[in-house]
């Protein structure tokens, strides 16, 4: 379900705030779905709870999910919270793509590095 890499810089709590985010978005968490307990999640990950608990905190206050008291944390239909975020992704990444293309880097480059391939330039 979700991967943490303990030399990742990021915190864990978000690292398991964007594992969620990511299954989310793709699908594989439907809107309504009800997401594992905080403890459960934090025993299946070894982590804290409160790890836990500050991710859920942080994606509820994102609107990605919301919490019913006494029944658990549910997931929120995400297509807003998908524009926002790609605007937010957007703005990070295009003065990156602004250097590259500055760099000389190709569009058949910058399709390769997109895709996913190694690219050496």
């Amino acid at each position: 379900m979700i991967r943490l890499d303990y030399r990742d810089a990021r915190p864990i709590y978000e690292q398991v705030r964007d594992g969620l985010r990511s299954l989310m978005v793709t699908g594989v968490l439907a809107a309504g779905e009800k997401l594992p307990s905080v403890r459960s999640l934090a025993t299946e990950l070894a982590i804290n709870p409160n790890t836990i608990q500050r991710a859920y905190s942080q994606l509820e206050t994102e609107g990605y999910v919301y919490t019913v008291s006494g029944r658990g944390t549910f997931v929120c239909e995400v297509r807003e919270q998908n524009r926002q975020r790609r605007a937010e992704v957007t703005a990070r990444v295009q003065p990156l793509m602004e250097e590259l293309r500055d760099l000389g880097m190709t569009r058949e480059e910058w399709t390769d590095l997109w895709k996913g391939g190694d690219s050496d330039a």
